[in-house]
């Protein structure tokens, strides 16, 4: 599906989605990607909703070097992890061809930080990314391709 764009065209913006592919700013991708407004699309190592681990989300979030910048964190057990400045509000995570509930184990510490993961189907979350992307809204994406079996 092509998607209308009247969007600021220095901003990372989905054009189109098919059954095997991704496109971002009329370039295709035929793996699982992850961006955000700005700055680069990157290769996300997913290929199955199965492969994704809190890791995986906490490296979308841009939050890989801030979680393993304390070795000692696991000892604050029970604290309030704190959000980075440059976190994102919302992480939207794309599914598939269908939408699938993400386990709380994985997004517990993103929740717990005030970013909100909404997990959708990609044609959903593509959609969604570039309204809350429009609207100026601190907002990232990881987006899986369609594929016939999932």
């Amino acid at each position: 599906m092509q998607l209308q764009s009247e969007l600021n065209p220095a901003l990372n913006t989905v054009t189109a989605y098919g059954p095997d592919y991704i496109e971002i700013n009329a370039v295709t991708y035929r793996h699982a990607v992850y961006f955000g407004p700005e700055g680069p699309v990157h290769t996300w190592q997913v290929e199955h909703l199965a492969d994704i681990t809190a890791a995986a989300l906490h490296q979308v979030a841009g939050l890989h070097e801030a979680m393993s910048a304390d070795p000692m964190a696991f000892l604050n057990e029970g604290t309030t992890p704190v959000r980075p400045a440059n976190a994102p509000e919302v992480m939207l995570v794309g599914t598939g061809s269908r939408q699938h509930l993400l386990p709380i184990h994985l997004t517990k510490t993103l929740l717990a930080m005030g970013i909100g993961v909404e997990a959708m189907s990609t044609e959903a979350a593509a959609r969604t990314y570039n309204i809350l992307m429009s609207e100026g809204r601190r907002v990232v994406v990881a987006l899986l391709p369609n594929k016939e079996v999932e």
